[in-house]
């Protein structure tokens, strides 16, 4: 064997021996398989009725006033799930945000290590130009880093 071939013999090896390596560690500190189906778009509720256990805790569950007075601050908390989503090193929420219409309000980004709920309190101010027709549309965006991304949304009236 010459020099040559014995050089891209030892390349071509270290090479697959990393990718191999780097595939068998992903799958030893992420060992969920995730439907990659839940990454093609936003994920919602199908059924506010009948929800599934993953819609359950998923789906972000926005707590506001029905009606609010327009230039005033008032809270909105969003939790991810009906209980609380868990947060580990293997499965997490990345981010939580709050939109009102297409306009974003806000959004906090969390970490993987177990240290804070995915629950999030928000003080909003809407504008009376900002709600023409009277109401408008708060919308709740969370990312798993398993799961994709969900959305709920609640309506409230602006007086």
């Amino acid at each position: 064997m010459d020099r040559r071939t014995f050089l891209k013999a030892t390349a071509i090896g270290s090479i697959a021996t990393g990718i191999g390596s780097t595939l068998a560690a992903a799958e030893r500190y992420f060992p969920t398989k995730v439907d990659q189906s839940l990454f093609e778009g936003i994920n919602r509720v199908k059924d506010p009725a009948k929800k599934t256990p993953l819609e359950k805790s998923h789906a972000p569950a926005i707590s506001a006033p029905a009606s609010v007075k327009a230039g005033e601050p008032f809270t909105v908390e969003v939790s991810i799930g009906e209980k609380l989503h868990v947060m580990g090193p293997a499965h997490w929420i990345e981010y939580i945000a709050l939109a009102i219409g297409n306009e974003p309000a806000g959004r906090i980004d969390l970490q993987p290590k177990g240290f804070l709920s995915p629950r999030v309190t928000f003080t909003v101010v809407i504008p009376k130009e900002a709600a023409p027709a009277g109401k408008v549309t708060l919308v709740a965006s969370q990312h798993c880093n398993l799961h994709g991304t969900w959305e709920s949304s609640l309506d409230i009236s602006v007086v």
